[in-house]
């Protein structure tokens, strides 16, 4: 079985306060909801919709049809950009007019830009994904929205035209009123029935003004306000992917100061040693100098030997020129533990080939250290879209891959190319890395 890290226990938090009563959490007591404000709530917010909602579909309509009618002079494209920031003002509004119906306000999910120019606020804003959502919001509202609320308030209008027939009936005088065509309405008393329909349909419009205005507020909220977590995570992933990006450029930098500068001059001080060496060999009173010369260039060749190491280590030069095949062919070649490797790969996307080559040196610098393997085998292939890669070692197993950073920290690099790693090592053996890598990433 694999061995992972545990997660840590949730913190013991303190009881919240009781929740703020939404309108559709009102209408499951109906009768404490039909004596209550929220009837009247919800049909001043889709009265105040309706009115509003008509308008802006015709502005909307318009700059829509202009933009695209004169795209071709130039204007146009000022048109569409004013229809979509049209939206922001309209979210402000309907933000504030959710209160009728919300009591938790939507705060504003805008970045606030106080001091900027225009140009400075057109250009955040169209760069700003609730923009999008609120021009969004607002091409709903009159269609959608706004034709459903004139639905409920027309409802709710003759329903209480019919409450108050028989007083209608006594002040315009009998025979003049007809609840049913052809048939006038003798009096007050036989007009009750049309107020038995309109206090149904009274009840009716309550029911389904409180359902549409509960529906508007979930859509109000999807559009109009902030996606914390989401775009919190999505900002996180992001920086993440930066880090990774600016970290792996100054691997490469580092790289190339050391291959081109450092070990140059080890290489020339080598040489240079060498001709001193020789010299000093011909000159019988300075074997004891040339003898010290030696040595000195004996430790620049092993200074030399592991500057080439850190740099291999660091980003080998056969990964950029050969791939990943290449590289890790050479990287078994040097390894003290007998590695077998059959990689039947081609040459991939370059954060792709980096993060698989590291994963495989980790893995085997890992059985070299800590497992007691005899053999290790590397095996990777592509399949469809996916890089997928094992290293199985015959060690005695039993490793924590929450135990150090580094499978922790190939783990969240892989994770970044969305991919993943998993580590089994059951005691006794076998340890098995798997990672599986998206080709594109």
């Amino acid at each position: 079985m694999s061995r992972s890290a545990p997660l840590p226990e949730p913190a013991d938090s303190e009881p919240a306060g009781p929740a703020p009563v939404t309108v559709l959490a009102a209408i499951r007591r109906p009768l404490r909801f039909l004596g209550s404000w929220w009837p009247w709530r919800c049909w001043a917010y889709l009265g105040s919709g309706f009115l509003i909602g008509y308008p802006v579909l015709v502005v909307l309509a318009l700059l829509v049809g202009l933009g695209v009618v004169l795209a071709l002079v130039g204007i146009g494209l000022l048109l569409l950009l004013g229809a979509v920031v049209a939206g922001v003002p309209l979210g402000a509004l309907e933000r504030w007019r959710l209160r009728c119906v919300e009591p938790e306000p939507v705060p504003d999910p805008h970045t606030s830009l106080a001091g900027a120019g225009p140009a400075a606020w057109l250009r955040t804003r169209l760069r700003e994904r609730a923009t999008w959502r609120e021009f969004a919001y607002a091409a709903l509202l009159g269609p959608a929205f706004g034709a459903a609320g004139f639905a409920v308030m027309t409802l709710l209008a003759f329903s209480l035209i019919l409450v108050a027939t028989p007083g209608i009936v006594w002040a315009i005088a009998p025979d003049h009123v007809m609840l049913i065509p052809g048939r006038p309405v003798s009096g007050p008393l036989e007009a009750l029935g049309g107020t038995a329909v309109g206090l149904a349909g009274t009840v009716l419009a309550a029911y389904a003004g409180a359902l549409l205005a509960g529906a508007q507020v979930k859509t109000a909220r999807l559009l109009l306000g902030p996606r914390t977590e989401t775009d919190r995570i999505l900002e996180l992933t992001r920086s993440r992917v930066r880090l990774v990006d600016a970290f792996e450029a100054e691997r490469r930098r580092i790289e190339r100061d050391l291959h081109d500068g450092a070990q140059q001059q080890l290489v020339a001080l080598s040489m240079t040693l060498g001709l001193a060496e020789l010299e000093l060999r011909g000159i019988p009173q300075a074997t004891g100098a040339a003898d010290l010369v030696a040595r000195g260039r004996g430790e620049a060749r092993v200074a030399l030997e592991q500057l080439r190491d850190l740099v291999r280590g660091i980003h080998p030069q056969v990964l950029t020129d050969h791939g990943l095949a290449a590289a890790v062919a050479e990287v078994a070649l040097r390894h003290p533990v007998p590695v077998t490797v059959d990689l039947d790969v081609p040459r991939l996307a370059e954060p792709v080939e980096v993060t698989a080559y590291f994963t495989v040196t980790e893995a085997l610098a890992n059985a070299a250290k800590h497992s007691g393997a005899s053999r290790v085998a590397v095996v990777g292939k592509v399949e469809g879209d996916r890089l997928t890669l094992t290293v199985t070692d015959d060690g005695r197993g039993g490793a924590d891959p929450g135990a150090g950073a580094g499978l922790a920290g190939l783990a969240d690099r892989v994770a970044m190319l969305k991919g993943r790693l998993v580590v089994s090592s059951p005691v006794g053996g076998p340890t098995r890395l798997r990672v599986e890598v998206p080709c594109s990433g």
